[in-house]
């Protein structure tokens, strides 16, 4: 400690480091233009219906405000968050986009309820009561339970005393083919028949996929906007979005009979050529693809060896003979195909995705 500088006797040097930038050994190249086809897309699948976007956890992990700004771009006009602080955290928003809070409106939230211009997602009696009495007559939306038992009201709450402008259920099934959906769909428009409402919504993007018996005034995609496949109605009319990309730190043989990575759960059958990756398990690439998946670089195809690691994963390029250090390879992340080698949701796939990756729009 005696031999540090006291900080006012160095400013300039202070504010040097402040400008020093790192350029990152790994990203996530994000491609505009398929997150607005997906949109496109989802929008045509529901027919006479508005189709907004779910951009809630930093919009499945891509950048929630670089996302509202294109699909505003492309004419989303209504956006669904969790909290209040994602949120406030979108602004300044483009003109004429209408963000809804799926969470509500806590009695801690009331304050910036009450000054954002946003609208809360009424979800249970005291969200109700709270809005009603101090929300000032201003429009809200209101989930109700069609038989998820998650978050929503009774379809028998009195909601009298509320200016209601969305009227909202939330699928359960929709990713499969069970009764559940039609159940689901009928109990919402029941409520819709005795509750005053503008706009009455219940599909994601499975339930868009069921086309526009499901859609009504205004669908709520998420997963698919950025390249998850939640049906197979979705299968090649979705792009794929988010593409993980890592710099080889090193170019090395391995003999026959030795391993790479921890437990040695790989062995090299002859000299086989690897490259370590600077992007492991801490950047959201996790132990379950471990000798599973793979690296793209062009046409050559590039598996996982080993274990992957908290920062590193070792690929063997044996197809990439001029594949050396400091070049870029692409992580093989199409979502469906992810999520049956893991075991994993595609959306946690997507969300998993870690900070450390710079975010880099294409």
């Amino acid at each position: 400690a005696f031999l540090r500088e006291p900080p006012s006797t160095c400013p300039s040097r202070s504010a040097s480091r402040a400008r020093v930038h790192f350029p990152p050994p790994h990203r996530l190249r994000l491609d505009g233009d398929a997150l607005v086809a997906n949109w496109r897309t989802l929008a045509r699948m529901g027919g006479d219906a508005a189709c907004g976007a779910a951009v809630k956890a930093d919009g499945y992990g891509l950048g929630a405000r670089e996302v509202v700004r294109r699909l505003a771009r492309a004419g989303a006009r209504d956006m669904f968050v969790s909290t209040w602080a994602e949120a406030a955290a979108l602004a300044p928003l483009p003109d004429g986009i209408s963000v809804s809070v799926l969470h509500g409106v806590r009695a801690e939230d009331m304050q910036a309820a009450t000054r954002l211009p946003h609208k809360p997602v009424l979800n249970t009696p005291d969200q109700v009561r709270r809005w009603r009495d101090g929300g000032g007559g201003r429009p809200c939306d209101v989930m109700i339970d069609t038989g998820m038992n998650r978050l929503g009201l009774a379809p028998d709450a009195p909601l009298d005393g509320l200016a209601v402008d969305v009227l909202m259920s939330h699928l359960g099934c929709a990713d499969e083919d069970l009764p559940m959906s039609a159940r689901q769909r009928e109990t919402l428009r029941g409520v819709a028949a005795r509750v005053p409402h503008r706009r009455l919504s219940l599909a994601n993007s499975a339930g868009t996929c069921l086309g526009p018996d499901y859609a009504f005034d205004l669908t709520r995609p998420g997963l698919a906007l950025y390249g998850g496949v939640p049906r197979a109605e979705a299968a090649g009319r979705i792009a794929q979005v988010a593409f993980p990309e890592a710099q080889i730190l090193q170019r090395r043989t391995v003999r026959a009979g030795e391993s790479v990575g921890y437990n040695a759960t790989w062995t090299a059958g002859q000299d086989t050529a690897i490259a370590i990756l600077n992007i492991g398990y801490a950047d959201g690439l996790l132990r379950a693809l471990s000798g599973r998946a793979r690296a793209l670089a062009d046409e050559a195809v590039l598996p996982f060896v080993g274990r992957v690691s908290m920062d590193l994963i070792a690929i063997d390029v044996s197809a990439a003979p001029l594949l050396a250090e400091g070049d870029w390879v692409t992580i093989d992340y199409d979502l469906p195909r992810t999520a049956a080698l893991t075991g994993l949701s595609q959306y946690e796939l997507l969300t998993g995705l870690g900070a450390r990756l710079e975010r880099v729009w294409v």
